[in-house]
């Protein structure tokens, strides 16, 4: 059965958009999504189901989540495939030091990603913007609070986007890759 995580935007942070990792899981369960995990607090939720595309189960889950949990939040799902890709199209990994300090954003739509195209070009001084085909990929070397690549990367992904730092997205990669068949 095909491997999807799927990656809130926003929840958890702050008092607003709060949703308890035990609701969301029950909630997928009820959908009829398989081996349902999350991991963490922050809406990185991996689950199998046996039909459907990475698009629709967005679609699927955010209204779920807005009916039954009161919470309206964007929801980017990916293959197990698509989070393989990304992962492997990291040029930054090598050279960042810290994997809390290195940003991967992704959009439901690849092509999404066209809009931050004049950022990537952009010289960030001791930050790295690195635009792979599946995502982007910004090295924040004095932190994601001090960084202006931060601020215009997600202010360049309005809506369409959310950003993993490459520690969970490791961790996002390994449960996909155990759940594989």
């Amino acid at each position: 059965m095909p491997s999807f995580v799927a990656l809130f935007r926003g929840i958890n942070v702050g008092r607003a958009k709060r949703i308890a990792m035990a609701d969301l899981r029950a909630l997928l369960e009820s959908l009829d999504y398989g081996d349902v995990r999350s991991l963490l607090n922050s809406g990185n939720v991996v689950f199998a189901a046996t039909k459907g595309s990475a698009p629709s189960h967005a679609k699927a889950i955010r209204a779920a989540v807005a009916a039954r949990l009161g919470v309206d939040a964007l929801v980017i799902v990916k293959s197990a495939q698509e989070i393989a890709a990304i992962v492997a199209g990291n040029t930054l990994a090598d050279s960042a030091s810290d994997a809390s300090r290195l940003l991967v954003a992704m959009t439901q739509d690849d092509k999404s990603l066209a809009g931050i195209q004049t950022l990537a070009q952009a010289d960030w001084g001791s930050e790295a913007l690195h635009l792979g085909p599946h995502a982007a990929y910004l090295w924040c070397a004095d932190g994601i609070l001090e960084s202006k690549a931060a601020v215009a990367l997600l202010k360049g992904l309005a809506d369409q986007g959310t950003t993993r730092n490459w520690a969970t997205l490791e961790k996002i990669a390994a449960m996909l890759a155990a759940a594989r068949p």
